[in-house]
């Protein structure tokens, strides 16, 4: 019976032996060795790589004991070709060393895209459209038209294109639009003299506009004539541009002598 005893602590302490070994051991690898093979505790933080050529990040990260690799490229037309546009992780984090830097790269030279239609679309909706379609609005030149800001032309490097051409993205184009103005100039007509309802309809056949109405007095149950107009009769004008009248009233005394 003693020798069975003996025996079972025997074996209870070669155990106990064995599982501090192993306790041991296991601390070792978590405390020691895995901390020596993998920069445990130790990081770096991740520098801007925005805006950095290619040619440069080789070093640049090296230094930092970092490496990269390029997932993406587009473009954007504020940086050169061949920048850095963005990174992940994002500048600030912490990493350890030989950490992979994911960028992305400018490219050397952009996608198209096709030309929207831009003709007979006011100026503001084409200024719209471009933006939208990844494009510059440039140069606006006026060209005699009776509608006002209503785009004629599309230029692309000083010729004339089409929609649905395809031109690189963020390119600019010039356009042509009306001035509001018939091609040419043309005498006012003259107004005094006429009641208010036919000048209002010479105006208006005139394709002019009628602007501020001034009576002068009371004309109230009266007949009333136009006494003054601005533009003066015989002054240059062009279609859609506004007549100021002054108005009168006239009392049947004075149409009795007028008539006389």
């Amino acid at each position: 019976m003693k020798l069975e005893t003996d025996s079972f602590k025997s074996l209870l302490i070669h155990l106990i032996i064995v599982a501090a070994v192993l306790f041991g051991l296991a601390l070792a690898f978590f405390y020691i060795y895995l901390p020596s093979t993998t920069n445990h505790g130790e990081s770096i933080t991740v520098p801007n790589l925005e805006g950095l050529h290619m040619e440069e990040i080789d070093e640049f990260l090296t230094k930092r004991n970092l490496r990269y690799e390029i997932n993406d490229s587009t473009f954007s037309d504020k940086y050169p070709p061949l920048t850095i546009l963005k990174q992940y992780p994002k500048p600030g984090s912490k990493v350890k060393e030989g950490r992979k830097i994911f960028i992305s790269v400018n490219r050397v030279d952009p996608p198209t895209v096709p030309v929207p239609e831009l003709v007979d679309r006011s100026l503001r909706n084409a200024e719209s459209v471009l933006k939208s379609n990844e494009l510059k609005r440039g140069k606006i030149t006026y060209k005699p038209s009776q509608f006002l800001n209503l785009v004629l032309e599309m230029r692309y490097d000083n010729e004339i294109i089409n929609s649905g051409e395809r031109i690189p993205k963020g390119s600019t184009i010039d356009l042509i639009v009306g001035d509001g103005y018939a091609q040419s100039n043309f005498a006012a007509p003259r107004l005094t003299g006429n009641e208010i309802d036919d000048a209002r309809f010479i105006i208006l056949g005139s394709n002019l506009e009628i602007g501020l109405v001034t009576l002068e007095g009371d004309t109230t149950g009266l007949k009333s004539i136009v006494t003054k107009q601005k533009p003066e009769a015989g002054a240059q004008v062009r279609i859609g541009d506004a007549i100021d009248l002054w108005i009168s009233p006239v009392s049947e005394e004075d149409e009795n002598t007028a008539e006389n």
